[in-house]
């Protein structure tokens, strides 16, 4: 039985059907200012306008003013412009990236602090070195997708434990590699990252710190 032709178009129509639900989606996701602010958030950004009225940045009226913003701010947007003229993008307490991808072209990228983790974006590095610091980071999705591109590059993940990491894709004259990872847990992890990998002459390196142990009195 012959099968009739296949419509060359369907393909088309369905790629740019997907890409219509994808960016209908995007579009009703909340942006990382308008997540809801929590306690420590806030206490983060109390801190600093104390250090800003200690060393005359700040009056005490505007002291007051601020930290009573501060007390009821319930997005982190409502934070992150308390603080915006009190100190560079590298010293703010709540850090918006206005863009979700992370690029470095013959140059230096670094994400840390309490930064909002995007569920799905690209990385890419040519000649260059990005280093994610997830440590203090907030991880709005429990499971991340990172599309890590390395040429001639390096891409750095340092990951605290209690988060799984998952790492495949292609590698081509690089390397990549997990280190401190610990045997399973019977405990489920509070979030996976998967890390899908696309490396000529590059590396894609994940490290996992574990927390400092106490010491016995």
């Amino acid at each position: 039985m012959t099968r009739p032709p296949s419509d060359p178009g369907s393909g088309g129509l369905a790629a740019l059907r997907g890409l219509v639900r994808y960016l209908q989606d995007a579009a009703t996701r909340p942006g990382p200012q308008d997540l809801r602010a929590s306690d420590a958030d806030r206490d983060l950004v109390i801190t600093l306008l104390g250090e800003a009225a200690a060393d005359g940045r700040l009056t005490l009226a505007e002291h007051g003013e601020r930290a009573e913003k501060a007390l009821t701010a319930r997005t982190l947007g409502d934070l992150a412009r308390l603080t915006s003229d009190l100190a560079p993008p590298a010293g703010q307490p709540i850090r918006l990236y206005p863009s979700r991808s992370v690029t470095a072209l013959f140059a230096r990228e670094r994400r840390e602090g309490r930064w909002i983790v995007p569920g799905e974006f690209p990385v890419m590095t040519f000649f260059g070195d990005i280093v994610l610091d997830f440590r203090d980071a907030v991880l709005p999705s429990k499971r991340v997708t990172i599309h890590a591109s390395a040429v001639a590059g390096q891409i750095k993940l340092i990951v605290p434990a209690g988060i799984a990491v998952e790492v495949g894709g292609r590698l081509v004259l690089g390397a990549r590699s997990v280190r401190g990872r610990r045997p399973a847990s019977p405990e489920a992890p509070r979030a996976v990252i998967e890390v899908q990998t696309k490396t000529f002459a590059g590396s894609v390196r994940v490290t996992t710190v574990r927390p400092p142990r106490r010491r016995r009195g």
